[in-house]
C-alpha cells in the first residue's frame, strides 16, 4: 500500500512538474494587430520559437486599460507588449512594468532615445500626411494643407486616442514653429482643430488609417509611415510629405506580475537584435531601433525610413506627454464628444 502511494505521489509530483515546464516554455505578445503584428510575428516571433523552444502566443490589440486591471487585481495574462513611449514611461512611475534585465537584453547598440530602466524600443515612426491621389487634385507640401478645405476638399482622418501627434500638427498648421511647440498651447490647437470638425473621420487602428485613404472615404490623413509604406506595396495611388514629419516610437515593456518573466526577456533580447530589428523594418517601413541593424539592410530599405527625413524632422516630446497625458486627455474627449 505504502509503495502504492509513493508512485502515485511520484506521477503526481511528475505531472505539477511538467505542466509547469509546459508553461514556462510559452509566453504571450500583445501588440496593435493589422500589418505591424504580422510582421513582428514573422520577423521575431517565429524566429524565436525556432531558436529557444519557447512558443510566443499572439494577442492584442493592445489596450492600456487592460494591462493596468492586470497588474492591480494580479492576474496577468500577457508577458510582452507593444505600447506607446509616454504611456511607457507613465506606467513605469505607476509601478506597472517590470525593470530590464540588461543582463539578458544587450544594451550597447539600443538607440539611447528609446531605452529606458522600464523599457526597450519596438520600432520607430513617423507621422506624415497622405493623401489618396485620387480624391485630391494637386500635391500637398504640408500639415497646412490638411487645414485648408477650400484648396483641397474632402475628408480628413486622425488618430482619434488622445496622443502626440495631432495637437502638434494644429499648432504646426497653425504657424507655430516646430521649436516652440512645447509646452502645448491646447487653446490655440483645439481652435485650430474647430475649423475642419465637421470633416474629420477618427481612426483608432492602423488598419482602419489605410483604409480610409485607400477607399478615399477620407482624402488626407496622419498616418504612421509604416501603413503608407503598406499602402504603397499594395499598389495604392498615394501620396506622402514628409515635411515636418514628426517621430516617435513604440517600446516594448514586460508588466509587473508578469508569469513568464524569464521567457519574456529571452523575447526581448531577441525582438531587439540587429537581425530581428533589420527583417522588422524591412517588412513593415518603420526604422530599426538597434543601431547595428542598417548594416544587415538593404541600401533602398535604408532609404526609405524615416532616417532619411531628418530635414524638418521633428521629435515629439514623450516625456511632456507622460506628464501631461491624463489632463490633455480630459480635455481632448469632451472635445471630441462635442
Amino acid at each position: 500500500m505504502k509503495l502504492i502511494l509513493t508512485s502515485i505521489l511520484a506521477g503526481l509530483v511528475a505531472g505539477l512538474l511538467a505542466a509547469t515546464a509546459a508553461h514556462a516554455d510559452e509566453m504571450v505578445f500583445t501588440s496593435w494587430g493589422g500589418t505591424t503584428q504580422e510582421a513582428q510575428t514573422k520577423s521575431w516571433a517565429a524566429p524565436f520559437e525556432a531558436s529557444s523552444g519557447i512558443k510566443v502566443l499572439q494577442d492584442g490589440p493592445t489596450d492600456y486599460g487592460k494591462l493596468k486591471a492586470m497588474v492591480e487585481g494580479g492576474s496577468v495574462a500577457w508577458d510582452v507588449v507593444d505600447v506607446e513611449m509616454d504611456f511607457a514611461i507613465k506606467a513605469a512611475k505607476d509601478g506597472l512594468l517590470e525593470p530590464i534585465d540588461f543582463n539578458v537584453v544587450p544594451k550597447a547598440d539600443l538607440d539611447p532615445r528609446f531605452t529606458t530602466e522600464h523599457a526597450v524600443g519596438s520600432f520607430y515612426y513617423s507621422f506624415v500626411l497622405a493623401w489618396n491621389k485620387g480624391a485630391v487634385s494637386g500635391e500637398a507640401t504640408g500639415w497646412a494643407d490638411m487645414f485648408d478645405l477650400t484648396k483641397f476638399p474632402g475628408k480628413r482622418t486622425f488618430y482619434k486616442w488622445s496622443a502626440p501627434g495631432v495637437i502638434e500638427i494644429a499648432l504646426l498648421a497653425d504657424g507655430v514653429p516646430a521649436d516652440k511647440l512645447y509646452p502645448l498651447d491646447l487653446d490655440r490647437a483645439f481652435k485650430k482643430l474647430d475649423t475642419i470638425k465637421s470633416e474629420i473621420v477618427w481612426w483608432d487602428s492602423g488598419a482602419q488609417s489605410q483604409q480610409l485613404i485607400a477607399s478615399g472615404e477620407a482624402a488626407f490623413g496622419q498616418l504612421w509611415n509604416g501603413r503608407v509604406f503598406a499602402l504603397e506595396q499594395d499598389g495604392a495611388d498615394v501620396g506622402v510629405s514628409w515635411n515636418q514629419n514628426m517621430t516617435a516610437a513604440d517600446v516594448l515593456v514586460i508588466p509587473k506580475g508578469s508569469k513568464n518573466k524569464s521567457s519574456a526577456m529571452k523575447f526581448l533580447a531577441a525582438a531587439t537584435s540587429p537581425k530581428s530589428q533589420a527583417m522588422f523594418a524591412e517588412a513593415s517601413g518603420y526604422a530599426p531601433i538597434n543601431t547595428a541593424a542598417k548594416a544587415e539592410m538593404p541600401a533602398d530599405v535604408v532609404k526609405s525610413l524615416p532616417d532619411a527625413y531628418v530635414d524638418g524632422q521633428i521629435d515629439l516630446d514623450m516625456n511632456y506627454w507622460a506628464e501631461n497625458r491624463d489632463k490633455i486627455a480630459e480635455r481632448w474627449y469632451a472635445w471630441q464628444a462635442k
